[in-house]
């Protein structure tokens, strides 16, 4: 059996417009008065993102001082994952193809997140995904849970997930951030990444996974391409 997980958002989601809309409001939120900023397009932000560019640093670009850059960072971390911005996701190009691809071929899928649990629900009722994640098949932080860093608190999402998932003979993780790829290589499952999310290129090289490709999509047809036993199409 072969078993994909995917990360959320990057391979499904597209977070940029979220993250983007949240920028704006910091930076409109911590300048003064008649201070004159310089507000990033939409571009050259995402960019910046993709690029690990720090917040304080993307704020003293914009034009906060020191200060002002950490208030920036703060106000960030408080409102990037709050229901309101929730509204700005949209779903990945595609992304909604290759979910049917996979479970056209009958192959185990799991999902395997850093958002909470109502994040993932919102999501799920807004785009209609929870037909592709049934319940034990959602791996994904508790409402309560005190985050670390994602690239250590990811593989321990992915040890309990191949502690209770059934054994099957060949695992991919698709992901857009170091954080899965760190994950996937701990355990011994072959690593993907996607250049959709929100990691460029040569930072996913960083970390060496086995494979990068553009999308959900080119990651289920590499599968297909790279799967030794022949797929039957199951169509339910």
């Amino acid at each position: 059996m072969i078993r994909i997980i995917t990360d959320f958002d990057g391979p499904i989601i597209d977070v940029s417009e979220r993250y983007y809309r949240v920028y704006q409001f910091c930076l409109n939120k911590i300048r003064r008065p008649q201070q004159k900023v310089r507000q990033l397009s939409r571009t050259e932000f995402w960019q910046m993102k993709r690029s690990r560019v720090s917040e304080k640093q993307i704020a003293i670009i914009s034009g906060l001082d020191e200060v002002q850059a950490q208030e920036f960072s703060l106000l960030r971390h408080q409102t990037v994952h709050t229901e309101p911005y929730f509204h700005y996701d949209r779903l990945a190009f595609g992304a909604v193809d290759a979910l049917l691809k996979i479970q056209h071929a009958g192959w185990d899928l799991a999902v395997m997140t850093m958002r909470r649990v109502w994040e993932l629900d919102f999501a799920f009722k807004k785009f209609d995904l929870g037909r592709f994640f049934p319940e034990n098949r959602c791996y994904c932080l508790s409402n309560d849970y005190l985050k670390t860093r994602d690239i250590d608190d990811k593989p321990l999402l992915m040890a309990r997930a191949l502690k209770e998932l059934p054994p099957a003979t060949d695992t991919w993780m698709i992901g857009d951030t170091e954080a899965d790829i760190v994950a996937a290589k701990k355990h011994g499952v072959k690593a993907i990444a996607v250049e959709c999310g929100i990691r460029e290129r040569s930072q996913l090289e960083l970390y060496q996974p086995d494979f990068i490709v553009t999308n959900l999509t080119a990651a289920v047809d590499l599968i297909l391409e790279k799967s030794a036993a022949p797929v039957e199409l199951v169509y339910r």
